[in-house]
């Protein structure tokens, strides 16, 4: 029976749909799958080719013997009515056939036809796009110097040196065309805090190197993004330098000659900027007010005391005085009094997990975000998620038992929402963001839906680096557990939002994170949750 699973599940991997293959680690490793087809496309075509070369180099080896031997006296070669014939049947047939011949056209026929029939796997734009993004997300919230991603290396500077934040087993380097491609995707986006850092490395690494057919970019198109990045940043007389590096390469460019000359006049009518003034500075986002808690959040473990530092903190084993777990009790920390943070360990099982991620797959879609009563895909969410019924498969209806009896919740539908299961993308991430409605939400939306009175996300995955989950206003965050379940209340016991459960999900930087979310709706549980007048609780 497994078997036959195993094949449904590849199945559903294959038709899947790869749009968007930047918001979800699943859709990369699909990725490297198809890009193993496309080598076998490869494999073949070079076989053929070497092939038709090898045709090729008998046939002149042949033609460049008889003229270093037979045509060394062409008045006996002339008499010789046989050497003749071959000669004239060569330039008339033999020289006709290697010249015009249609092998090659075939073969690279046949390959672009196997890359074609791949095409609807393989990335698009917007995915390139997205994992370009990716690393600059890492690179902000991380303080990790393009430098050392450049070379593999994912680095902090401390104290005026550079130190691994986090050393990989595996390495690998980025080229100038890796380099400029990203770069670009700043620029496009007029963000030339991030450009102008790309493009410098970029042009450095394409100083040192020749140009290769697969590569993009050249170094005449890095120095003229990066003298354009420079100026927009306010560094003109870089911009100048760079620009007249630049006509050395292209002396005929009329276009960075008027731009030369726009430099030298700006220079001219202007003072002398310092080097102080000309700091690179990151834009400006949604989240300014709570980016520099949220980032050093994900940079440390912030300022949380530890269990024995606050007594009122605790490790147990936890019952609910629920008949289920009386004798196998689950394990509990408690995280956090304000806002109520309790994770529990062990909370599924591997095998559970393994099910839950894999009955996902077939419904991966980008993750979408409240729009007053509509829901739109939004850049500070990064992930794919698919909703899990009770009736996909038993393992769901246990894990909805289980969330019961260690909440006394009834997260049944309509008074829960289904199983949400969401794997992360490259640097996948979630911004700070509660999970209740707020004040500027839609009425409406708080009628349709009923209030989210409480969260417990699931960690279905272990993740190597980053992907902590971050309690903002509360100071505190949580690594990822794996096969744990963090469990907090979104609203006070009167119903008003808990403004200290804003929380955010910390880019990841290496491994593969799955998550699977219960929210529940303070509509049915009354009798289980009792509300209360005073505000404090």
């Amino acid at each position: 029976m497994s078997s036959y699973f195993s094949l449904f599940i590849f199945l559903c991997v294959l038709n899947i749909s790869f749009s968007e293959m930047f918001t979800s680690m699943m859709s990369v490793n699909q990725a490297v799958f198809a890009e193993k087809q496309l080598i076998d496309h490869l494999r073949i075509y070079i076989e053929l080719e070497i092939q038709r070369l090898d045709d090729i180099k008998r046939f002149f080896s042949r033609v460049t013997s008889l003229h270093s031997g037979v045509y060394n006296e062409p008045s006996a070669t002339i008499a010789n009515p046989i050497v003749a014939f071959k000669l004239v049947k060569r330039l008339k047939s033999e020289w006709m056939n290697v010249v015009y011949t249609n092998e090659a056209e075939e073969n690279i026929k046949a390959l672009r036809e196997g890359y074609r029939k791949m095409e609807v796997s393989l990335p698009k734009l917007e995915d390139l796009q997205g994992a370009a993004q990716g690393l600059m997300r890492l690179q902000d919230v991380y303080d990790l110097r393009v430098e050392g991603l450049v070379q593999g290396h994912f680095q902090q500077i401390t104290n005026g040196n550079a130190v691994d934040f986090y050393k990989h087993p595996v390495s690998d380097s980025l080229s100038g065309d890796d380099c400029f491609l990203i770069g670009k995707v700043a620029y496009d986006l007029e963000d030339y805090y991030h450009s102008v850092q790309w493009f410098e490395e970029a042009v450095r690494l394409f100083r040192g190197t020749e140009w290769s057919p697969e590569n993009e970019g050249t170094l005449e198109d890095a120095l003229d993004h990066l003298a354009f990045s420079h100026f927009k940043t306010g560094n003109i007389s870089y911009a100048l330098s760079l620009s007249r590096e630049l006509l050395l390469h292209d002396p005929m460019n009329r276009r960075v000659s008027f731009n030369v000359e726009k430099y030298e006049k700006l220079l001219d009518e202007s003072p002398p900027v310092t080097n102080q003034s000309l700091a690179l500075k990151r834009a400006d986002t949604t989240y300014l007010r709570t980016r520099n808690v949220y980032e050093k959040l994900c940079q440390t473990k912030g300022s949380q005391p530890k269990h024995f530092e606050n007594p009122r903190l605790f490790c147990d084993y936890f019952t609910n005085d629920n008949p289920g777990l009386l004798l196998q009790p689950i394990k509990r920390e408690l995280i956090s009094l304000h806002p109520y943070v309790v994770l529990f360990h062990g909370f599924v099982t591997r095998p559970e997990a393994k099910s839950i991620r894999e009955y996902a797959v077939p419904g991966l879609r980008r993750s979408v975000v409240a729009s007053g009563l509509n829901q739109a895909t939004a850049e500070y969410r990064i992930s794919k998620s698919a909703w899990l019924k009770e009736s996909v498969h038993e393992v769901v209806g246990k894990v909805d038992r289980r969330i019961t009896m260690v909440t006394g919740l009834n997260v049944q539908p309509p008074y829960a929402e289904y199983l949400q299961v969401v794997n992360y993308g490259i640097g996948g991430h979630y911004e700070p963001h509660f999970d209740h409605a707020t004040s500027d939400s839609s009425p409406l939306y708080r009628l349709k839906t009923g209030n989210r009175v409480a969260t417990l996300m699931i960690y279905l995955s272990s993740v190597e680096a980053g992907g902590f989950t971050a309690f903002i206003y509360a100071n505190f965050s949580v690594p990822v557990v794996e096969n744990g379940a963090l469990f907090w209340w979104n609203l006070k016991r009167n119903g008003q939002g808990n403004g200290d459960t804003l929380h955010a999900g910390c880019p990841v930087i290496v491994g593969d994170k799955w998550v699977a979310n219960k929210w529940v709706h303070e509509y049915g549980q009354e009798f289980r949750h009792r509300c209360s007048l005073n505000p404090e609780e």
